[in-house]
């Protein structure tokens, strides 16, 4: 089986800073993988490693600043065989829409692929589109919150825990899938598998064609903070614990 898994780099949140007017600076946040796709990529390799002869392939695109080695050795190191990047300034800030049309062209150049697996949000808008736009633009069926899938003869069988019910679903490939965090738990990778990462294809393009935005962002503002009463409770007192439940339940 071919399989591609799709994600994003989005910026370390430890990393971005509250500006006075509550805007959000992201200029000295370090690239990372969203983590909703380490879901996805773990769940490919482990679908990788099940079957034989098969393909796990990588793909994402982004601004310029996603070209990092570390990054990409990470990706190639958590059981993938080969990166494909589109890295250009001309696909900074995309929304869903954009971002389906950039990995389009990824996974058409990235060459015959049987399931395509995302995650179910990206870690910084969480849209939830990228996924379903995909597969309209590669005219394939798509599944939604998986949280489990099993390979068989010309299908996968996905698994769906709903808020009252699990559903199963089988699917003809090729198809694209997300999946929930709940399917995999992402490895983290030993020396020995970074060092192999460095041996693995990484193939890095600029922008294919640029696609407009279909959203505009009005503002990405930060929650106005709080004040806080900073009121102390002594433990040891008689009703301390009455006394915090009391104060707990007033401020919700």
């Amino acid at each position: 089986m071919n399989i591609v898994a799709a994600f994003k780099v989005v910026p370390d949140d430890q990393d971005i800073q509250v500006s006075a007017d509550r805007t959000l600076d992201c200029s000295k946040a370090k690239g990372i993988v969203s983590a909703y796709d380490l879901n996805a990529l773990e769940a490919a390799a482990q679908l990788g490693a099940a079957g034989e002869d098969s393909r796990v392939v990588a793909v994402t695109a982004g601004p310029s600043s996603i070209d990092d080695s570390k990054l990409k050795k990470n990706v190639l190191a958590r059981g993938v065989d080969e990166l494909f990047m589109a890295a250009d300034d001309a696909y900074a800030n995309m929304d869903a829409h954009a971002a389906a049309a950039a990995l389009a062209s990824l996974v058409e150049q990235a060459g015959a692929y049987d399931l395509i697996l995302c995650g179910d949000g990206s870690a910084d808008n969480y849209a939830q589109q990228t996924d379903v736009q995909l597969a309209a633009k590669l005219g394939l069926p798509v599944v939604t919150g998986a949280t489990k899938i099993e390979a068989k003869e010309g299908a996968v069988v996905v698994e769906r825990t709903l808020e009252d019910v699990v559903e199963t679903v089988e699917v003809p490939l090729p198809a694209v899938v997300s999946v929930a965090p709940d399917i995999a738990v992402p490895r983290i990778p030993g020396m020995k598998d970074i060092l192999a990462a460095g041996k693995k294809p990484m193939n890095v393009f600029g922008a294919d064609a640029a696609t407009d935005a279909s959203l505009e962002t009005v503002s990405c503002l930060a929650p106005e903070q709080a004040d806080r009463k900073q009121q102390v409770v002594d433990a040891s007192s008689d009703g301390a614990i009455e006394q915090f439940a009391a104060a707990l339940k007033a401020s919700l």
